[in-house]
């Protein structure tokens, strides 16, 4: 690809103008959208609709259909003010087609009701739904019309807009129409090449923006619903170039720094050696790429994802000797510190027969004990420090860090990680990092979201582990299963009953977690029960936990606090009540609790009937498949890609335009187009990140 010039500063000077430039947008109105991140007219620019609105034309009321947002007009047949438990005020409106619609209001004001006088000609927009009485419409947008006139039906779709607390919709739409009315023309806006663009048959941005922000009334509603029109996928394209230029970017400068060659492998053989058991030809296959990126001059940042109980931790510590090896110093940091303490019993008792010490500094090491590892890490004799949070700390000084290891990576922040890693960093050498995740990401989703990373899969379990049998009971068949508990822990095993809300709530039908420990209590007095949920305090959660894995405790009551690192062996069945609202993900990693040891599992899917059909085909899912992958792939095409991330501060999960689920087959594209403009046109990658990314870009990928 030829180097592209730069295109003309216009853009920077009319995209760059603040909001306060816009007739009737002062500094009180300007301060509301900058807390939503809207500072300049590119940030409007690049405020896109979330749906639309049919005005175009208008439906004989006898054609309105339940679920359809239409736009009708009649007359007023009938009002009726009224008060059963709130307000209420309900409207009949008759047409030519002789059908009648109701208008339901709940919010109204007097001079609301005097509008709607019998007889009076009501234009109205909304979605109708079937009521007591009927098809009606809950609080319509309406314009009562002068017999007289007969204002124009729209000549365009009408874009809706996100609703902003302080900001009206009208006062939003206006200024994002003066914004576009500001729009540059082709040469000055466009920052794309003209050879990406032209196989793929897309729109210019301008022509894009234009269509997505003012349709015209013959442009396809439905693709423009979906997020497929021409003009969405190349307002699509440049987002996900923005976002895979500004991860390659920072990972081209964190190879500009210089980390410490680790070539030493006869501590990681010993370990090997010593190991209870056969690496799988997975764990194998993924220490061999760890081992070669360790032995260069430059920093790994690598992610190594795998199944519940891969085996990824044993990764880590062969890993982990190689630093070891080279007289420097490795740690370990995880989320919680149940799950970090799991780690550190695993490490003690594979590294300390080398002699190797390993050091542990949680939230709850105080007083001496801390004292004497924070001496221990500082000094270089803990080579191996395990963690959580606690790592990060500012009295925490490493003598020679020269490996970082970030299990469950996306349940910490951006700042977190890159604390861990400034730990071992001395003028321009950092550590080598390895993050770990036990969530499967999909090969497209590791592409856009991880474009920073070397990825690694260990997508093979060890011998020995028993699958465990799925079956998805609905919740009228509760009393079998407390029998079904009852037997299993007359016979030595341990249960969990997973819960999905804390406390009981009107709105969803969902046993909570606290009546649930209280009616199972009841039910089956002669069991220990626990309880454990994320209100409780942090050493009584963890006190709980350690009860049930010491087998101080037959049943565990819990929220979704237990999705991660908890490993009970003896515990073989698993419920899981109101399945049907959790995500494939979590229903998976919440599986992976039990099937632990040598005996046969079960995990019980209790749904509360009836089941929508993508409840359906989750649950059929997960009694169909083991493989996490698999499972990984379904849910991103079922759910998208928010879920599988969790929270990832980068911003990636909070795409304008694109979805990676459905513009997956742009992604190999993206690259490849990415890799040319950071080699051939770098001030037009800078320019494409800024547009779309902007400050967050610091910590893409960190």
């Amino acid at each position: 690809m030829p180097r592209t010039a730069r295109p003309a500063p216009v853009l920077a000077a009319v995209g760059e103008t603040p909001l306060t430039a816009l007739p009737g947008c002062g500094p009180k109105l300007a301060e509301k959208l900058a807390a939503r991140g809207l500072y300049t007219l590119q940030d409007l620019w690049l405020l896109l609709p979330r749906g639309y609105e049919d005005r175009t034309r208008l439906t004989p009321i006898r054609e309105v259909q339940p679920g359809q947002p239409v736009q009708v007009e009649g007359r007023v047949e009938a009002v009726e003010r009224g008060f059963r438990y709130r307000p209420l005020l309900r409207v009949a409106i008759a047409d030519d087609s002789r059908a009648t619609l109701l208008l339901r209001f709940f919010h109204f004001r007097a001079a609301q009701v005097a509008q709607f006088q019998v007889g009076r000609r009501v234009r109205c927009f909304g979605t109708a739904r079937m009521g007591a009485q009927g098809l009606e419409i809950v609080h319509p947008s309406y314009r009562v019309l002068d017999d007289e006139a007969d204002p124009a039906l729209s000549d365009r779709l009408d874009p809706v807009y996100p609703a902003f607390e302080g900001v009206g919709a009208a006062v939003l739409k206006r200024l994002i129409a003066l914004a576009l009315d500001r729009l540059p023309a082709d040469d000055s806006l466009e920052l794309l090449p003209e050879a990406l663009r032209a196989p793929l048959a897309l729109p210019s941005l301008r022509e894009a923006l234009l269509t997505v922000h003012r349709p015209a009334q013959d442009d396809d509603v439905r693709a423009l619903q979906a997020g497929t029109h021409p003009a969405q996928k190349r307002l699509a394209l440049e987002e996900l170039l923005a976002h895979h230029l500004s991860l390659r970017r920072q990972r081209l400068a964190q190879q500009a720094h210089r980390a410490p060659a680790l070539r030493e492998a006869a501590l990681a053989t010993a370990l090997e050696r010593a190991l209870p058991f056969a690496l799988t030809g997975a764990q194998r296959r993924v220490f061999d790429e760890i081992r070669a990126d360790l032995a260069q001059p430059r920093p790994m940042l690598r992610l190594v994802q795998g199944d519940v109980g891969s085996g990824k931790t044993v990764v880590a510590a062969l890993a982990a000797m190689l630093a070891v090896a080279a007289g420097k110093q490795a740690a370990l940091m995880a989320p919680t510190e149940l799950l970090a303490e799991q780690h550190l019993y695993n490490l003690r008792g594979w590294l300390e027969p080398l002699g190797v010490q390993v050091a542990w500094l949680a939230g709850k090491v105080t007083g001496r004990a801390r004292r004497e590892a924070l001496q221990a890490v500082a000094e270089g004799a803990a080579q191996v420090v395990v963690g959580t949070h606690a790592l990060m700390q500012e009295g925490v000084v490493f003598r020679d860090l020269a490996l970082a290891i970030v299990d469950e990576q996306h349940r910490f922040g951006v700042h977190q990680r890159l604390a861990l890693r400034d730990k071992g960093a001395a003028g321009d050498a950092v550590p080598h990092q390895l993050v770990m995740t036990a969530t499967p990401i999909p090969r497209t989703l590791a592409m856009a979201a991880y474009a920073d990373l070397d990825v690694s899969a260990i997508d093979e379990l060890p011998p020995g582990r028993t699958p465990v049998q799925t079956v998805a009971l609905s919740a009228e068949r509760r009393p079998e299963l407390i029998e079904r508990i009852r037997n299993a822990c007359a016979e030595g095993r341990q249960a969990y009953w997973v819960c999905t809300l804390i406390d009981d709530s009107d709105e969803v039908v969902a046993q909570a977690a606290q009546s649930t420990f209280e009616d199972l209590s009841r039910r089956l007095p002669e069991l220990r029960i626990g309880l454990v949920h994320g209100r409780m305090k942090a050493g009584e959660k963890q006190a709980a936990m350690r009860a049930f894995k010491d087998g101080a405790i037959d049943l565990l009551v819990a929220t979704t606090v237990i999705e991660v690192g908890v490993d009970v062996p003896n515990a073989s069945l698993m419920i899981i009540e109101n399945a049907e609202r959790l995500g494939l993900a979590q229903l998976h990693q919440l599986r992976g609790r039990v099937g632990r040891g040598s005996a046969v599992s079960t995990c019980v899917l209790l749904y509360q009937p009836p089941l929508s059909a993508l409840a359906k085909e989750r649950l059929e899912t997960m009694r169909q498949t083991h493989d996490g992958f698999l499972i990984a792939e379904k849910d991103l095409a079922l759910r998208g890609p928010g879920e599988l991330l969790g929270t990832r501060q980068t911003g990636l999960a909070n795409f304008r335009v694109a979805d990676l689920a459905r513009d997956a087959a742009m992604l190999p594209q993206v690259q490849r187009v990415g890799e040319q403009l950071l080699a051939q046109a770098p001030d037009i990658a800078e320019r494409i990140v800024a547009r779309w990314v902007g400050g967050a870009v610091r910590y893409a990928g960190a």
